[in-house]
């Protein structure tokens, strides 16, 4: 299980601060559509400049015609960036056709759809999709898995269904997480560490209980610390 830090402080400089505190570990980096509409590219360079080793996820959730998202994604790829995300709602149509354009390139990026957003509860979920989040969210990684991509991004309570549905070794990535204890914010289906390895995801991301916490280094060692601990008792 693989530890990704979202990057959603105010500004440039205050992600880029973190950063400097975090460099030296072995992590992914998630900068989502806040962070690359105000900061832009520049903002993956700053990234890759304090510590070359991390892992970039842009986290965009692109979502359109097939042609314009294939478009996009090939973009994004030239930013150097190691993971990019989809919408599977878009439909299998547009993520082979995204599959297919980034399949030419020499080291494409990881590609993962999204299933069902953390923020719904079933009720807001239905009210959209017009069906069961716990049945919809396997039917859109189904066509995820059907249309070659590398996972999907999901809750926690629906991985092991997911993985099930689809193959072990499809990935799973887990925003939500919640370490230490729950926190209010606008998260519906969340879980901590353990929850996270029971049900064997493979990314988690963590944000705010990271750089809202008084020390932040030494959040991130204690979390990595507890993902070490569940690395080796999986051996």
């Amino acid at each position: 299980m693989q530890l990704c830090v979202a990057l959603d402080l105010e500004s440039k400089s205050q992600n880029l601060e973190l950063l400097q505190l975090l460099k030296g570990h072995d992590l992914w980096v998630k900068v989502g559509l806040r962070s690359y509409i105000r900061d832009g590219a520049s903002f993956i360079e700053a990234i890759k400049n304090i510590d070359e080793d991390f892992k970039i996820f842009l986290d965009l959730k692109l979502f359109d015609i097939p042609n314009t998202m294939a478009d996009a994604a090939y973009e994004c790829s030239q930013l150097g960036i190691d993971l990019i995300s989809l919408h599977a709602s878009s439909g299998k149509i547009a993520m082979s056709c995204v599959m297919e354009r980034l399949n030419s390139l020499q080291k494409p990026p990881l590609v993962f759809a999204i299933t069902a957003l953390t923020s719904f509860d079933d009720d807001t979920f239905r009210s959209v999709y017009n069906a069961p989040l716990s049945e919809h969210s396997i039917t859109l990684a189904r066509l995820a898995y059907e249309s070659a991509l590398d996972g999907v991004v999901c809750s926690v309570l629906e991985t092991q269904a997911i993985k099930r549905a689809t193959h072990t070794n499809f990935l799973t990535l887990t925003p939500g997480i919640r370490p230490f204890g729950t926190m209010d914010d606008d998260q519906k289906r969340t879980g901590d560490i353990s929850s996270a390895k029971e049900c064997g995801t493979d990314f988690i991301v963590i944000g705010r209980p990271i750089y809202q916490s008084s020390s932040p280094l030494q959040t991130l060692e204690k979390i990595l610390a507890e993902i070490q601990k569940y690395e080796k008792n999986k051996k």
